[in-house]
């Protein structure tokens, strides 16, 4: 986002303040976003659309869609190990 474009020309300027950027390349909290989804019982898909990125388009368009998910991977909490959900015993000071 471009603060310093909102500053002189606000949101309904002719200026471009705010560009759509890959996951991992722009302003997002990715972690905070799909912590809110998740709190909120959200279960779908989240889907990387990297052809709007100025950035990582045309040849790059692919290295930005693998970044993406690396980076998205991470914000959800990494590998996914299946488990209960269930506490199964152990040192509860580990947890």
């Amino acid at each position: 986002m471009r603060h310093d474009v909102i500053r002189e020309h606000g949101i309904f300027g002719k200026h471009p303040f705010v560009f759509m950027r890959t996951p991992g390349f722009g302003d997002s909290n990715w972690t905070d976003v799909i912590s809110e989804l998740r709190l909120a019982g959200y279960e779908g898909s989240i889907d990387i659309e990297g052809w709007h990125d100025p950035v990582y388009r045309d040849e790059l368009e692919m290295t930005g869609r693998v970044h993406a998910l690396k980076h998205l991977k991470t914000c959800r909490g990494g590998t996914f190990i299946p488990g209960s959900g269930k506490y199964e015993g152990g040192d509860p000071s580990l947890l």
